[in-house]
């Protein structure tokens, strides 16, 4: 396994008229496991070698350990713990664990699941009577917002003014000095200071107010590692914020997508809703919200297949490929809800395994389920769907669908 450089396949990756179907272009990728990029970059593609880089321990998540600068979009903000390396990763991480699920609150996410059921049905009610429904507007992305506003304890009534600055952020995230106008950086750089503020605003209502939400938790509650600095929970905040419903969009939006271009999967789970749990985690192999980390830095010289990777150079992560990987996943690009052994990379993998990743599980679940068996019916108007700009957080835009009316 040499190091090649193979520029024209991940610009094609990156670019938007690949974005439908990336997949022909990753097996592409995969055929060199490490490549590096004429900017001097690596790209790992293939599930053996991101499993073991994301394991790891030279591999940093700190923009500070790259040799070459790079726009940062928290250069001047105190980091969320997905950009710290241990220990300082670890404490954060575990002091907002401490809060949001097992040992010390256990119960959270699946005590939750009468109240998801509930926005869910109240959802699909009001599909009633529309012959056409967009499953993004209408349903996949008010879900999880309700759901994170309410456990970071943000009024759900202020959503059109963060959903403003979250795009902004989302837009900004695969920005490319080389072929992206400024304005594109300077305006996700202004929304992560106008959405700190704001969260900033909420924390200091809490201050001395203990509440259930996750917000007055951390303002309140000393735990074995102390309690976060206020610029700690609002980076903490800031990253449930975004990540808590973003990746969940896209998540409930590629599953119905599938499960439309694959009727008898969707019949056999209207048959058999116990399907649902090995299906979503198909799923997140076969059609995940999270395509690519952009960025990680080598912390010294690591070597990765036979190729010698630099110390301070940049890693693009390429999960969606490994996951699609013919060496580890039989026929992988078969979707098959039946699938063993399907430790996918859809949540990511290592100590920076996604944090929400049994929220979004459940959410799904109850998604997806109650989506088959009330839709009448239901039809894809366009195949393919528009989709999101961002290669990195991949999903449709919109999803329209029709159905033969009622539920």
């Amino acid at each position: 396994m040499t190091t090649t450089e193979t520029p024209d396949t991940l610009q094609r990756i990156l670019d938007y008229s690949s974005r439908a179907d990336p997949y022909p272009l990753y097996a592409e990728l995969r055929k060199t496991p490490v490549a590096r990029q004429e900017d001097g970059s690596y790209v790992i593609s293939t599930y053996r070698e991101l499993t073991d880089i994301l394991h790891n321990p030279h591999l940093s998540s700190d923009v500070r350990n790259l040799s070459r600068p790079m726009p940062a979009m928290e250069a001047r903000a105190t980091p969320a713990f997905i950009n710290l390396d241990p220990p300082e990763h670890d404490r954060l991480r575990r002091m907002a664990m401490r809060h949001f699920g097992p040992p010390h609150t256990p119960g959270l996410v699946t005590g939750l699941e009468p109240d998801l059921t509930a926005i869910v049905s109240r959802l699909i009610d009001g599909f009633a009577g529309k012959e056409q429904i967009d499953i993004v507007d209408d349903f996949a992305y008010p879900f999880p917002v309700t759901v994170i506003c309410h456990l970071l304890g943000v009024p759900r009534e202020d959503e059109p003014r963060f959903r403003l600055w979250v795009n902004a952020i989302i837009d900004s995230i695969d920005y490319n000095p080389r072929t992206d106008p400024k304005e594109k950086l300077d305006n996700g750089v202004q929304a992560t200071k106008d959405l700190r503020q704001y969260l900033g605003g909420l924390l200091e209502q809490r201050h001395g107010r203990p509440g259930e939400d996750l917000l007055s938790r951390l303002a309140n509650d000393d735990g074995p590692d102390g309690r976060m600095t206020d610029e700690e929970i609002v980076s903490t905040a800031n990253l449930l914020l975004i990540a808590g419903h973003e990746t969940t969009v896209n998540l409930i939006t590629n599953g119905m997508l599938t499960l439309l271009r694959h009727p008898e999967v969707l019949q056999r789970l209207r048959d058999e809703p116990d399907l649902v749990v090995p299906l979503v985690e198909e799923l997140l192999r076969y059609e995940p919200p999270v395509h690519i980390i952009p960025w990680r830095a080598a912390y010294s010289d690591i070597t990765v297949a036979d190729t010698v990777i630099p110390k301070g150079s940049q890693i693009m992560l390429m999960l969606a490929s490994g996951s699609r990987d013919p060496n580890r996943f039989h026929e992988p690009d078969h979707f098959d809800p039946d699938r063993r052994d399907n430790q996918h990379l859809g949540f990511g993998s290592g100590i920076h395994l996604c944090f929400g990743g049994p929220m979004a599980r459940l959410e799904t679940q109850i998604a997806l389920t109650e989506l088959v068996r009330r839709l009448d019916g239901p039809r894809l108007v366009a195949d393919p769907p528009p989709y999101r700009r961002s290669p990195v957080l991949r999903g449709p835009i919109h999803l329209h669908i029709e159905q033969s009316g009622g539920q």
